[in-house]
């Protein structure tokens, strides 16, 4: 029987968005649950193995501690492993203290949840799917006192490409991204993502290589093999492997 990692968006806005909840991931594997981020609109049903956050320091961190609390954990910024599902906290440019996007892998395949970021980070590199910042439109949002901020999501698509990410999906849209989707303008490379989808990706022992054709912008599933590479993977380290991206959408159409 084929396992799945299971991924659900369950949020995609930046912070204070006037029409998304907060950026939230929802991880599902071997019937075990890690949420990554999200908050008060985001939070999943039923218990978890973990609550993952890449901000400890966060604006949402009081809302997240009450949220992980009913579900018996407590929101950090750590690593946790199922089965053959490694989860790590990686380090981002982002602010001034410490901020982490999320490495999920598993051997062949790797997953990457960067919701927050000032410089794109090189880890991502070769990811099969990357769940991505677009606070910024087409300009950067700068802090105060030059403290990190946002890239914007065109620089964003070019670097992820440049990096050969196979799959971007954009996470973590501010104002001006939803100003560019109201306005009707394309993305050069990726896709927004929308509350409530869900991406499957089977674990496969089937070992190939072949060019990976990309999946629509608008659903559907692509049959692909994919060539990862994880170099801090403990095994099967630049393998080649079969990797099925699909989803399944739970509301159609563009943000609202």
């Amino acid at each position: 029987m084929t396992a799945w990692l299971r991924l659900t968006l369950l949020g995609t806005g930046a912070m204070n968005s006037p029409r998304y909840p907060p950026a939230g991931l929802l991880v599902g594997y071997r019937r075990r649950r890690v949420m990554i981020d999200g908050g008060p609109g985001a939070e999943p049903d039923g218990p978890l193995a973990a609550w993952l956050v890449s901000d400890e320091r966060s604006e949402l961190r009081a809302q997240l501690r009450v949220l992980a609390a009913r579900r018996g954990v407590q929101p950090a910024a750590a690593p946790i492993a199922i089965a053959g599902l490694v989860i790590e906290p990686r380090p981002v440019v982002h602010t001034s203290h410490p901020a982490w996007g999320y490495l999920l892998r598993l051997p062949g395949s790797s997953v990457v949840w960067a919701p927050e970021f000032w410089q794109f980070p090189a880890w991502a590199a070769g990811a099969d799917l990357m769940f991505a910042d677009a606070a910024g439109w087409n300009r950067p949002i700068r802090f105060a006192r030059g403290a990190g901020g946002h890239m914007a999501a065109l620089d964003v698509a070019g670097q992820a490409r440049q990096h050969q990410v196979k799959r971007l999906v954009f996470a973590h849209m501010g104002r001006p991204s939803l100003r560019a989707i109201d306005a009707g303008y394309g993305l050069p490379f990726g896709e927004w993502g929308v509350p409530g989808r869900i991406y499957r990706i089977p674990v496969l022992p089937a070992q190939a290589s072949a060019r990976c054709p990309a999946a629509g912008p608008e659903g559907g599933a692509a049959e692909c093999t994919v060539r990862s590479s994880l170099g801090t993977s403990p095994a099967g380290h630049g393998l080649s492997r079969r990797t099925r991206l699909s989803r399944a959408v739970t509301y159609p159409g563009r943000p609202r």
